[in-house]
């Protein structure tokens, strides 16, 4: 049941040509391929609410120092690794379960030269193939929404950072409200969909062995920055080149209205947890 829920994800994330889509989009903005740098992926690869503002404050309170080895679950198209190395100096390793979004963080982080210091796998969050403490620190950035397995989850990255290290978890939750309106960005249908609550979220983050050390609401930040993007879209006389629309497909605007429209109702918001791995 787990395989299939996660062929279904990989399934929805997977778009035909993405290397080639999002190549010809940099040039078509005047980007030089040969000195390519992470900012200028940020319209891609932050695939987050909020975007690279959300990377820099979610990231910001983690406190990680240069040399931290970071482990990144459901890394997409590495822009938070990518961020994670340049601006603080980590050594990442992401871990995703599309190929090819494997593919293409690999091919970008080689173009912005960070291949040194930033790895991807293809893999699942629940079954993470490394040995106990092997990281300092842990993030991941709006994928438990596809995972209905969150105890084993949690457990997981518990397992592989060190004790006392911390985890950072940005994640779409539950609102106050009851309803869910499909297409959204990380699913297509309810089969795929698997929303908790701020409160379910911290039991099972405490039952994994966390402690929470940081625990706050962004819908109304989220909300803003989503109705100003759309709002600069609909002035525009279409996308730009270079945007989440290139891994959203047809649907990208419903997705967004509905994502939108769902926030200022409180069906969803959106959480930043820090939590530390228990001694």
């Amino acid at each position: 049941m787990a395989r299939d829920n996660e062929n279904a994800v990989a399934d929805h994330y997977s778009v035909s040509g993405l290397e080639e889509l999002i190549l010809d989009a940099l040039q078509r903005c005047d980007i030089d391929l040969k000195a390519l740098k992470p900012a200028d992926l940020a319209p891609v690869d932050e695939f987050h609410m909020g975007g690279r503002a959300a990377t820099q404050y979610v990231i910001g309170l983690m406190n990680l120092p240069a040399g931290a080895r970071v482990l990144d679950v459901g890394s997409g198209l590495g822009g938070v690794a990518r961020y994670l190395a340049a601006e603080c100096g980590c050594r990442v390793t992401g871990i995703d379960l599309t190929p090819e979004y494997v593919h293409v963080a690999r091919m970008l982080t080689e173009r912005t030269d960070l291949a040194d210091n930033v790895d991807f796998h293809i893999g699942s969050a629940l079954d993470l193939p490394w040995p106990d403490a092997s990281f300092d620190a842990a993030v991941t950035f709006h994928v438990a929404m596809n995972i209905h397995d969150r105890p084993r989850l949690y457990k997981e990255v518990a397992r592989v950072i060190r004790p006392g290290s911390v985890f950072a978890i940005y994640d779409v939750m539950k609102g106050s409200k009851e309803g869910m309106t499909f297409p959204v960005p990380w699913a297509e249908t309810a089969e795929t969909s698997f929303l908790v609550t701020r409160k379910t979220m911290r039991n099972l983050l405490e039952q994994a062995g966390f402690e929470i050390i940081h625990d706050e609401d962004r819908r109304e930040v989220g909300l803003e920055h989503h109705k100003a993007r759309l709002a600069k879209l609909s002035a525009a006389s279409g996308p730009p080149p270079l945007g989440m629309h290139l891994l959203q497909g047809e649907t990208a605007s419903l997705k967004s209205r509905n994502m939108m429209n769902m926030l200022e109702a409180n069906q969803i918001t959106l959480g930043v947890i820090i939590a530390r791995r228990r001694a």
